[in-house]
């Protein structure tokens, strides 16, 4: 059986098993795991190609619920790097919106609880809800910057060691921002 997205924000065929899916659900599938891997190695332009391609794909269907979808697929990977917004790609489609969209939306705004899965974007998420909502606990930032370490994920994981950066600071901890500006210089891949 093939993984679904994670979080569960593109259940295409390309997830079910039965009659062999569509071209347009291939080839969004591919769109979407290609845009969230850009995105998340904070490869911007190529994010931004993936995404365009992932919205022609899901047009050729009408369906505004799947671009819906996709919309929160971008507003989880922007949490998930501590961008936050009111997901506005979003909120024009909230009208076209299923009951399990409108909940995720609420997740992702901190209105809402949600238990994460076992896989890395969805804890990576969790954190980024709980930062957004001022409930995130240092557990949360050590496993966040964890995550995206572990996973390669230069985007989230530079916000995250911000946070750590000034959580350090503000603690006066010299010898921990030492380290965690040593590791911001790495990541950004300034010298």
């Amino acid at each position: 059986m093939k993984r679904c997205f994670p979080a569960g924000l593109l259940l295409l065929a390309a997830c079910a098993s039965g009659p062999p899916p569509a071209d347009w659900q291939l080839e969004s599938y591919a769109a979407a795991k290609a845009f969230q891997k850009s995105y998340l190695e904070g490869a911007s332009k190529a994010a931004e190609s993936d995404f365009a391609r992932l919205k022609k794909e899901l047009s050729a269907t009408g369906r505004l619920d799947l671009e819906a979808r996709a919309e929160l697929l971008r507003c989880a990977l922007r949490t998930a790097s501590l961008e936050f917004d009111d997901c506005p790609g979003f909120e024009k489609l909230r009208p076209h919106a299923a009951p399990e969209e409108l909940a995720y939306a609420d997740y992702l705004a901190g209105r809402a609880d949600r238990a994460a899965s076992d896989d890395s974007l969805s804890k990576l998420v969790l954190a980024g809800v709980r930062m957004r909502s001022s409930r995130a606990s240092p557990q949360d930032i050590a496993s966040a910057i964890d995550v995206s370490s572990a996973q390669g994920w230069r985007r989230p994981l530079l916000a995250w060691l911000g946070v750590d950066e000034k959580r350090a600071e503000a603690a006066g901890d010299r010898d921990a921002l030492e380290r965690i500006r040593r590791r911001i210089t790495l990541v950004s891949g300034k010298t």
